[in-house]
């Protein structure tokens, strides 16, 4: 049974190859998601209203994310994006409004918003470009 003992051995070469690495308590998640993380995959754009523009003034940030995206993968893009790391990040789902195309009912399709919070005296300029 030549084919089973192939899978045996690569099984056994797979397990001492994390056996000699480091170990397991001292890779932490955040650190290893960070390696890995796309900004573009996170942040879909910034948030360009009245009211996001008045929230500027108190140091919060309005993003449109993507819908998978979670308060940790926002707060490490930012980070990689702006070099600024956020006190806090509050995400908002925002459903779709309905709307009528004749007889037809429509749906837009809902989206995720997120509110990041800088520390005192750190601004990003997100309004550059529009």
């Amino acid at each position: 049974m030549g084919i089973f003992d192939r899978f045996k051995q690569t099984k056994m070469q797979q397990t001492t190859v994390v056996a000699s690495g480091p170990e397991p308590s001292k890779i932490t998640a955040p650190d290893e998601f960070a390696r890995t993380l796309v900004v573009s995959d996170v942040i879909l754009r910034p948030l360009v209203t009245e009211k996001a523009a008045v929230m500027t003034g108190t140091n919060t940030y309005v993003f449109v994310v993507k819908n998978d995206a979670n308060r940790v993968a926002v707060r490490m893009a930012i980070k990689k994006m702006y070099g600024v790391d956020p006190v806090r990040v509050n995400i908002q789902n925002v459903e779709g409004k309905k709307k009528r195309f004749g007889h037809n009912i429509g749906k837009r399709s809902d989206w995720k918003k997120a509110l990041v919070t800088l520390p005192a005296g750190k601004t990003i300029n997100v309004h550059e470009g529009v």
